[in-house]
Protein backbone atom coordinates (compact mmCIF):
# COMPACT_ATOMS: atom_id res chain seq x y z
CA UNK A 1 0.00 0.00 0.00
CA UNK A 2 2.95 2.32 1.00
CA UNK A 3 4.82 1.30 -2.10
CA UNK A 4 1.21 1.84 -4.36
CA UNK A 5 1.82 5.64 -2.91
CA UNK A 6 5.43 6.23 -3.29
CA UNK A 7 5.01 4.92 -7.02
CA UNK A 8 1.90 7.18 -7.47
CA UNK A 9 3.56 10.22 -6.52
CA UNK A 10 6.60 9.40 -8.54
CA UNK A 11 4.18 8.81 -11.44
CA UNK A 12 2.92 12.29 -10.81
CA UNK A 13 6.17 13.70 -10.73
CA UNK A 14 7.27 12.39 -13.96
CA UNK A 15 4.16 13.74 -15.28
CA UNK A 16 4.70 17.05 -13.74
CA UNK A 17 8.35 17.31 -15.03
CA UNK A 18 8.19 15.71 -18.36
CA UNK A 19 4.67 16.84 -19.78
CA UNK A 20 3.55 19.75 -18.28
CA UNK A 21 6.45 21.60 -19.57
CA UNK A 22 6.68 20.64 -23.34
CA UNK A 23 7.98 24.33 -24.54
CA UNK A 24 10.04 26.58 -22.95
CA UNK A 25 9.77 30.44 -23.33
CA UNK A 26 12.45 32.59 -24.33
CA UNK A 27 16.02 32.02 -23.39
CA UNK A 28 15.38 29.61 -20.11
CA UNK A 29 15.42 25.91 -20.01
CA UNK A 30 13.55 23.60 -18.25
CA UNK A 31 15.22 21.67 -15.46
CA UNK A 32 14.03 18.97 -12.71
CA UNK A 33 15.23 18.45 -9.22
CA UNK A 34 14.01 15.08 -6.69
CA UNK A 35 14.63 14.70 -3.43
CA UNK A 36 13.35 12.05 -1.01
CA UNK A 37 14.16 14.17 2.25
CA UNK A 38 11.55 15.95 3.11
CA UNK A 39 7.40 15.18 4.64
CA UNK A 40 8.35 11.42 4.17
CA UNK A 41 7.56 11.71 0.69
CA UNK A 42 8.78 12.38 -2.83
CA UNK A 43 9.37 15.89 -3.64
CA UNK A 44 9.94 17.12 -7.35
CA UNK A 45 11.17 21.09 -7.98
CA UNK A 46 10.95 21.86 -11.94
CA UNK A 47 10.87 24.83 -13.28
CA UNK A 48 12.63 27.83 -16.11
CA UNK A 49 15.95 29.35 -15.86
CA UNK A 50 18.63 30.99 -18.07
CA UNK A 51 21.15 27.90 -16.70
CA UNK A 52 21.67 24.87 -15.07
CA UNK A 53 23.65 26.88 -11.92
CA UNK A 54 20.32 29.25 -12.07
CA UNK A 55 18.23 26.48 -11.48
CA UNK A 56 20.22 24.98 -8.81
CA UNK A 57 20.17 28.31 -6.96
CA UNK A 58 16.32 28.46 -6.86
CA UNK A 59 15.85 25.10 -6.33
CA UNK A 60 18.65 24.73 -3.09
CA UNK A 61 16.90 27.96 -1.96
CA UNK A 62 13.54 25.69 -1.91
CA UNK A 63 14.59 22.45 -0.91
CA UNK A 64 16.50 24.65 2.39
CA UNK A 65 13.51 26.14 3.35
CA UNK A 66 11.18 22.59 2.79
CA UNK A 67 13.51 21.17 5.12
CA UNK A 68 13.31 23.81 7.66
CA UNK A 69 9.82 23.16 7.76
CA UNK A 70 9.30 19.55 8.00
CA UNK A 71 11.95 19.55 11.12
CA UNK A 72 9.92 22.25 12.83
CA UNK A 73 6.69 20.32 11.97
CA UNK A 74 7.38 17.00 12.55
CA UNK A 75 5.88 14.78 15.50
CA UNK A 76 7.89 11.90 14.73
CA UNK A 77 11.61 13.42 15.74
CA UNK A 78 13.51 15.61 18.26
CA UNK A 79 16.34 17.68 16.72
CA UNK A 80 19.15 19.35 18.40
CA UNK A 81 18.69 22.76 19.57
CA UNK A 82 15.21 22.44 18.08
CA UNK A 83 12.20 22.87 19.90
CA UNK A 84 9.58 21.55 17.02
CA UNK A 85 6.14 19.35 17.78
CA UNK A 86 7.78 16.44 18.78
CA UNK A 87 8.87 18.30 21.48
CA UNK A 88 5.49 20.68 22.31
CA UNK A 89 4.02 16.85 22.46
CA UNK A 90 6.42 15.46 24.85
CA UNK A 91 5.33 14.82 28.76
CA UNK A 92 7.09 16.07 31.47
CA UNK A 93 6.45 14.79 34.73
CA UNK A 94 2.71 13.72 33.57
CA UNK A 95 2.24 17.34 31.48
CA UNK A 96 3.03 19.43 28.90
CA UNK A 97 5.40 22.19 29.44
CA UNK A 98 5.27 25.57 27.60
CA UNK A 99 7.21 25.77 24.90
CA UNK A 100 9.00 28.57 23.08
CA UNK A 101 8.74 27.83 19.60
CA UNK A 102 10.02 29.11 16.25
CA UNK A 103 7.15 31.57 14.89
CA UNK A 104 6.41 29.52 11.86
CA UNK A 105 4.99 26.81 13.99
CA UNK A 106 2.89 29.79 15.83
CA UNK A 107 1.60 30.67 12.25
CA UNK A 108 0.66 27.07 11.18
CA UNK A 109 -1.06 26.32 14.71
CA UNK A 110 -3.32 29.37 14.08
CA UNK A 111 -3.90 28.94 10.81
CA UNK A 112 -4.99 24.98 11.61
CA UNK A 113 -7.11 26.46 14.18
CA UNK A 114 -8.95 28.80 11.49
CA UNK A 115 -9.43 26.07 9.25
CA UNK A 116 -10.87 23.99 12.28
CA UNK A 117 -13.41 26.36 12.53
CA UNK A 118 -14.01 27.39 8.57
CA UNK A 119 -14.57 22.98 8.10
CA UNK A 120 -16.81 23.05 11.20
CA UNK A 121 -14.27 20.84 12.98
CA UNK A 122 -13.60 18.16 10.37
CA UNK A 123 -9.75 19.22 10.16
CA UNK A 124 -8.11 18.90 13.78
CA UNK A 125 -4.84 18.55 14.37
CA UNK A 126 -5.62 17.77 18.09
CA UNK A 127 -6.66 14.35 16.66
CA UNK A 128 -3.34 13.07 17.69
CA UNK A 129 -4.50 10.69 20.22
CA UNK A 130 -7.14 9.20 18.20
CA UNK A 131 -5.01 9.06 14.87
CA UNK A 132 -1.84 7.75 16.88
CA UNK A 133 -3.76 4.58 17.66
CA UNK A 134 -5.08 4.55 13.93
CA UNK A 135 -1.28 4.74 12.61
CA UNK A 136 0.28 1.92 14.58
CA UNK A 137 -2.34 -0.74 14.03
CA UNK A 138 -2.14 0.18 10.26
CA UNK A 139 1.58 -0.30 10.87
CA UNK A 140 1.05 -3.79 12.72
CA UNK A 141 -1.20 -4.62 9.81
CA UNK A 142 0.94 -3.60 6.62
CA UNK A 143 3.91 -5.32 8.69
CA UNK A 144 1.84 -8.54 8.91
CA UNK A 145 -0.94 -8.84 6.92
CA UNK A 146 -2.28 -12.13 8.39
CA UNK A 147 -2.92 -10.44 11.59
CA UNK A 148 -4.11 -7.04 10.68
CA UNK A 149 -6.95 -5.46 12.81
CA UNK A 150 -9.03 -2.64 13.73
CA UNK A 151 -8.31 -0.87 16.84
CA UNK A 152 -11.18 -1.90 19.47
CA UNK A 153 -13.82 1.51 19.91
CA UNK A 154 -13.43 1.98 23.01
CA UNK A 155 -9.81 2.08 22.68
CA UNK A 156 -10.52 5.09 20.01
CA UNK A 157 -13.84 6.58 22.31
CA UNK A 158 -11.25 7.39 25.16
CA UNK A 159 -8.66 9.04 23.09
CA UNK A 160 -11.42 10.93 21.32
CA UNK A 161 -12.02 12.59 24.88
CA UNK A 162 -8.68 14.43 24.69
CA UNK A 163 -9.26 16.05 21.05
CA UNK A 164 -10.51 19.28 22.06
CA UNK A 165 -8.71 22.21 20.06
CA UNK A 166 -9.37 24.75 22.68
CA UNK A 167 -6.98 23.24 24.90
CA UNK A 168 -4.12 24.54 22.45
CA UNK A 169 -3.63 27.24 23.86
CA UNK A 170 -1.02 29.92 21.98
CA UNK A 171 0.54 32.75 23.05
CA UNK A 172 0.89 34.90 19.79
CA UNK A 173 3.35 37.43 21.34
CA UNK A 174 5.29 35.58 23.40
CA UNK A 175 5.64 32.29 21.05
CA UNK A 176 4.98 29.85 22.84
CA UNK A 177 2.54 26.67 22.73
CA UNK A 178 0.90 24.70 25.59
CA UNK A 179 -1.39 21.38 25.30
CA UNK A 180 -3.43 22.04 28.55
CA UNK A 181 -4.79 18.28 28.68
CA UNK A 182 -2.06 15.91 28.98
CA UNK A 183 -3.44 13.11 27.21
CA UNK A 184 -3.89 15.46 24.18
CA UNK A 185 -1.25 15.42 21.35
CA UNK A 186 -0.82 17.31 18.01
CA UNK A 187 -1.25 15.39 14.16
CA UNK A 188 -0.73 18.33 11.41
CA UNK A 189 -0.49 15.73 8.83
CA UNK A 190 -4.22 16.81 7.47
CA UNK A 191 -2.16 20.65 7.00
CA UNK A 192 2.02 20.38 7.46
CA UNK A 193 2.52 19.80 3.63
CA UNK A 194 0.25 21.94 2.21
CA UNK A 195 1.32 24.82 4.34
CA UNK A 196 5.03 23.99 3.72
CA UNK A 197 4.23 23.99 0.47
CA UNK A 198 2.73 27.39 0.40
CA UNK A 199 5.00 29.10 2.59
CA UNK A 200 7.43 28.03 -0.08
CA UNK A 201 5.93 29.52 -2.89
CA UNK A 202 5.12 32.38 -1.36
CA UNK A 203 9.02 33.05 -0.53
CA UNK A 204 9.60 32.67 -4.22
CA UNK A 205 6.29 35.09 -5.53
CA UNK A 206 8.19 37.89 -3.05
CA UNK A 207 11.37 37.11 -5.02
CA UNK A 208 9.52 37.89 -8.42
CA UNK A 209 10.55 34.17 -9.05
CA UNK A 210 7.94 32.37 -11.40
CA UNK A 211 7.67 29.60 -13.86
CA UNK A 212 8.00 26.82 -11.05
CA UNK A 213 6.19 24.15 -10.13
CA UNK A 214 6.86 22.48 -6.85
CA UNK A 215 5.24 19.13 -5.71
CA UNK A 216 5.39 17.50 -2.22
CA UNK A 217 3.73 14.30 -1.94
CA UNK A 218 1.05 15.05 -4.45
CA UNK A 219 1.06 18.73 -3.17
CA UNK A 220 1.24 20.48 -6.25
CA UNK A 221 1.30 24.48 -6.15
CA UNK A 222 2.64 26.34 -9.40
CA UNK A 223 4.33 29.60 -9.07
CA UNK A 224 3.10 32.15 -12.05
CA UNK A 225 3.09 30.37 -15.69
CA UNK A 226 5.64 28.18 -18.22
CA UNK A 227 8.82 30.37 -19.39
CA UNK A 228 6.50 30.91 -22.38
CA UNK A 229 3.24 32.17 -20.67
CA UNK A 230 0.97 29.60 -21.10
CA UNK A 231 -0.41 27.50 -17.90
CA UNK A 232 0.82 24.31 -16.65
CA UNK A 233 -1.18 21.13 -17.14
CA UNK A 234 -1.53 19.16 -14.17
CA UNK A 235 -2.74 15.16 -14.26
CA UNK A 236 -5.41 14.44 -11.75
CA UNK A 237 -4.76 11.05 -10.61
CA UNK A 238 -6.95 8.24 -11.51
CA UNK A 239 -7.51 7.02 -7.95
CA UNK A 240 -8.98 3.26 -10.03
CA UNK A 241 -6.13 0.77 -9.70
CA UNK A 242 -7.65 -0.91 -12.64
CA UNK A 243 -8.30 1.83 -15.03
CA UNK A 244 -6.54 2.25 -18.59
CA UNK A 245 -5.14 5.72 -17.86
CA UNK A 246 -3.56 6.75 -14.95
CA UNK A 247 -4.95 10.71 -14.86
CA UNK A 248 -8.88 10.84 -15.85
CA UNK A 249 -8.38 14.75 -16.09
CA UNK A 250 -5.33 17.74 -16.86
CA UNK A 251 -6.14 20.68 -15.81
CA UNK A 252 -4.83 24.14 -16.68
CA UNK A 253 -3.25 25.80 -13.53
CA UNK A 254 -1.32 29.32 -13.30
CA UNK A 255 -0.26 30.13 -9.76
CA UNK A 256 -3.01 27.52 -8.56
CA UNK A 257 -2.16 25.20 -6.50
CA UNK A 258 -3.87 20.61 -6.72
CA UNK A 259 -4.15 18.94 -4.05
CA UNK A 260 -5.78 15.39 -3.61
CA UNK A 261 -6.79 13.25 -0.69
CA UNK A 262 -7.42 9.44 -1.53
CA UNK A 263 -8.17 6.10 -0.06
CA UNK A 264 -5.76 4.76 -2.07
CA UNK A 265 -2.67 6.39 -1.00
CA UNK A 266 -2.53 4.76 2.27
CA UNK A 267 -4.43 1.61 3.81
CA UNK A 268 -4.37 -1.36 5.52
CA UNK A 269 -6.71 -4.68 5.05
CA UNK A 270 -8.93 -6.38 7.28
CA UNK A 271 -10.79 -8.97 6.61
CA UNK A 272 -10.54 -8.56 2.85
CA UNK A 273 -11.82 -4.62 3.74
CA UNK A 274 -9.24 -1.52 2.87
CA UNK A 275 -9.48 0.71 6.09
CA UNK A 276 -7.44 4.27 4.59
CA UNK A 277 -5.72 7.28 6.77
CA UNK A 278 -8.34 9.73 6.67
CA UNK A 279 -10.28 9.31 9.69
CA UNK A 280 -13.79 11.38 10.15
CA UNK A 281 -13.85 13.40 13.34
CA UNK A 282 -17.33 12.18 14.17
CA UNK A 283 -17.41 7.95 13.83
CA UNK A 284 -13.04 7.81 14.26
CA UNK A 285 -13.25 5.27 11.80
CA UNK A 286 -12.14 6.08 8.04
CA UNK A 287 -14.82 7.70 5.70
CA UNK A 288 -15.72 5.31 3.29
CA UNK A 289 -17.70 7.55 0.79
CA UNK A 290 -14.64 8.39 -1.86
CA UNK A 291 -11.84 6.86 -3.32
CA UNK A 292 -10.58 10.64 -4.07
CA UNK A 293 -11.35 14.26 -3.55
CA UNK A 294 -9.08 16.82 -5.24
CA UNK A 295 -9.05 20.21 -4.42
CA UNK A 296 -7.79 23.45 -6.92
CA UNK A 297 -7.52 26.66 -5.50
CA UNK A 298 -4.74 29.65 -5.06
CA UNK A 299 -3.23 28.57 -1.64
CA UNK A 300 -1.87 24.58 -0.95
CA UNK A 301 -2.04 25.09 2.49
CA UNK A 302 -6.14 25.49 1.89
CA UNK A 303 -6.12 23.04 -0.84
CA UNK A 304 -4.22 20.02 1.27
CA UNK A 305 -6.84 21.16 4.06
CA UNK A 306 -9.72 21.21 2.38
CA UNK A 307 -9.62 17.54 0.51
CA UNK A 308 -9.05 16.30 3.96
CA UNK A 309 -12.14 18.08 5.31
CA UNK A 310 -14.66 17.06 2.61
CA UNK A 311 -13.56 13.67 2.21
CA UNK A 312 -15.36 13.19 5.63
CA UNK A 313 -18.49 15.12 4.45
CA UNK A 314 -21.00 14.24 2.53
CA UNK A 315 -21.20 15.80 -1.36
CA UNK A 316 -24.24 18.19 -0.57
CA UNK A 317 -22.26 19.31 2.71
CA UNK A 318 -18.67 19.17 0.65
CA UNK A 319 -20.36 21.45 -2.20
CA UNK A 320 -21.77 23.91 0.15
CA UNK A 321 -18.63 24.87 1.80
CA UNK A 322 -16.63 25.18 -1.37
CA UNK A 323 -19.21 27.13 -3.16
CA UNK A 324 -18.93 29.34 -0.08
CA UNK A 325 -14.93 29.84 -0.27
CA UNK A 326 -14.06 32.17 -3.08
CA UNK A 327 -11.92 30.77 -5.53
CA UNK A 328 -11.73 26.79 -4.72
CA UNK A 329 -12.98 24.68 -6.70
CA UNK A 330 -13.57 20.67 -5.74
CA UNK A 331 -14.00 17.26 -7.48
CA UNK A 332 -14.65 13.76 -6.39
CA UNK A 333 -14.32 10.36 -7.37
CA UNK A 334 -17.35 8.45 -5.58
CA UNK A 335 -16.31 4.66 -4.70
CA UNK A 336 -18.20 3.67 -7.96
CA UNK A 337 -16.54 5.71 -9.91
CA UNK A 338 -19.29 8.27 -10.34
CA UNK A 339 -17.27 12.09 -10.69
CA UNK A 340 -19.22 14.83 -9.14
CA UNK A 341 -17.65 18.52 -9.62
CA UNK A 342 -18.44 21.97 -8.43
CA UNK A 343 -19.80 24.41 -10.70
CA UNK A 344 -15.90 26.12 -11.58
CA UNK A 345 -14.25 23.26 -11.79
CA UNK A 346 -14.65 22.37 -15.83
CA UNK A 347 -13.09 25.76 -15.93
CA UNK A 348 -10.03 24.52 -15.07
CA UNK A 349 -10.32 21.10 -16.91
CA UNK A 350 -8.25 20.91 -20.19
CA UNK A 351 -11.34 19.73 -22.97
CA UNK A 352 -10.17 17.38 -25.31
Amino acid sequence: MRKRFVSSVLLLSILLSCLIFSSCGGNTQKYSEYSFDYFDTVTTITGYAADREKFDEVAGDILTELGEYHRLFTIYHRFDGMENLCTVNELVDGTHRTVTVDRRIVDMLLYAKDMYEKTNGRVNIAMGSVLSIWHDYREAGMNDPSAAKLPPMDKLTAAAAHTDISNLIIDEVACTVTLADPEMTLDVGAIAKGYAVEMVARTLEEKGITGYVINVGGNVRTVGAKGDGTPWTVGVENPQEDAAEPYFAYLYLDGQSLVTSGSYQRYYVVEGKRYHHIIDPDTLMPEDLYLSVSVVCKSSADGDALSTALFCMTPEEGLALVESLPGVEAHWVLNDGTRVTSPGWNGYERQE
